[in-house]
């Protein structure tokens, strides 16, 4: 039968035609008079024994005019059938990809540079005071695009100040346009990417662009020159956990309403947002760090430098040697003997002893709870900050990096030191 389906055009649309017909008849069938009824299901059973008879080709498509002339002859006509086939198919194609996302696969953006250098976040670099810097055209714009990269570029058509700067215009998952206006007239940015976070109450263009209240942009003035990085976009598998439970140095996709609401806010979380961090701590488990290094060049830490260290579960430290974690602990910069260690961005030198894992502090994860940091671990709300929360707040863990197409694409994430 497969064999005569895939070398007979007219048995694979007299097939088509029986299913067809009969999803008609299903469809109808409070409608449709007994007699009616009768007759149509008839015709469907004589194409369905001339194709399990392996019938001729004439004779099979003079049962596919018979089942024809039924339907016109019995079944009700749909009004502007086209659109109704389309939208069902539509329907139907949702409702797969909705039970795909809720089920087994979840697209993910990563908004911060938390879980920098295993994951990026979007970043956007002001490059308007670099004379020099130029917007790249042809194919190396195309694979700047491939590579995540993507730039705005406002040029003053008039004199004149920032008069408005309107919200980013969104149509479902879409970016569609944003409007600047300079000396009363406006500029229109369409398509424009994810600019990154910014201050609550600050427009992110305005921040990142450090658009300033009051300045006059002359004529042909560059108003706004972004080059903007996208987040790394991933795919979360919601599936395994169903099967298994979290395992330590997984990176894990979490609901932030498990955080206590007070720790929410104190530290500015949504109720209603996803986290993205690598697990630590399981249930039941005393964390702590282990004081190795000191790191200094750090503003946002109060004297500019904090002590690092690596991880001790139930007084066992963890090491490179330790899976999922052979690239936390990375001293590769240190000079022989010393025991400070200036900051570069995106390096790994363990975490940062800080809160809840302050030197000397201990911390007890409770049962069915999770510990999670970043791997950024000098920029990372994590819960060094906020402590544990409940195992049943993670959706799932990092599956594959679908975008852009760097070193991180793919299943698995690259993670060395750099």
């Amino acid at each position: 039968m497969i064999v005569r389906w895939l070398l007979s055009k007219t048995l694979r649309d007299a097939c088509a035609l029986r299913k067809h017909f009969q999803r008609l008849i299903s469809a109808q069938r409070d409608l449709l008079s007994p007699a009616a009824h009768e007759f149509a299901q008839g015709a469907v059973l004589e194409l369905q024994s001339a194709i399990n008879d392996g019938v001729g080709k004439k004779e099979l498509r003079r049962q596919m005019e018979k089942v024809e002339q039924v339907a016109e002859k019995w079944l009700r006509p749909y009004p502007h059938a086209v659109w109704r086939e389309n939208v069902e198919v539509l329907l139907v194609a949702l409702a797969v990809a909705m039970g795909i996302r809720t089920f087994f696969l979840q697209p993910f953006k990563i908004p911060t540079g938390s879980m920098q250098p295993t994951l990026y976040g979007i970043t956007s670099t002001n490059v308007i005071a670099d004379k020099n810097f130029q917007i790249p055209t042809g194919w190396t714009r195309v694979k700047d695009w491939l590579h995540g990269i993507s730039y705005v570029h406002v040029v003053a058509q008039a004199d004149g100040t920032v008069d408005a700067i309107s919200p980013m215009r969104r149509f479902l998952i879409f970016n569609i346009k944003q409007t600047i206006s300079v000396g009363g007239v406006e500029h229109t940015t369409w398509f424009p990417p994810d600019y990154g976070e910014a201050p609550p109450g600050v427009d992110p263009l305005v921040y990142r662009a450090q658009l300033q209240s009051g300045r006059v942009y002359h004529k042909g003035e560059d108003v706004v020159k972004l080059e903007v990085r996208a987040g790394d976009h991933l795919f979360v598998d919601r599936l395994t956990y169903n099967f298994r439970k979290p395992t330590r140095g997984e990176i894990v996709v979490f609901e932030t309403k498990g955080i206590p609401e007070a720790d929410r806010e104190r530290y500015g979380i949504p109720p209603d947002q996803f986290y993205i961090k690598r697990l630590v701590g399981l249930g039941g488990e005393t964390l702590s760090l282990k004081p190795d290094f000191r790191v200094t060049g750090l503003p946002q830490f109060e004297g500019g430098a904090i002590s690092v260290g690596h991880l001790v579960v139930n007084g066992r430290p963890l090491s490179v040697e330790t899976p999922r974690f052979e690239n936390l602990y990375a001293y590769s910069d240190a000079p022989a003997g010393t025991k400070i260690l200036p900051y570069h961005e995106n390096h790994y030198y363990g975490h940062a002893l800080i809160l809840n894992l302050a030197p000397g502090r201990r911390f007890q994860v409770r049962p069915d709870y999770l510990f999670v940091m970043g791997d950024n671990t000098m920029n990372s709300l994590d819960s060094r900050f906020w402590g544990d929360f409940p195992a049943t707040s993670v959706i799932g863990k990092s599956f594959f990096v679908y975008w852009p197409l760097t070193k991180r694409f793919g299943v698995g994430h690259s993670v060395t030191a750099q």
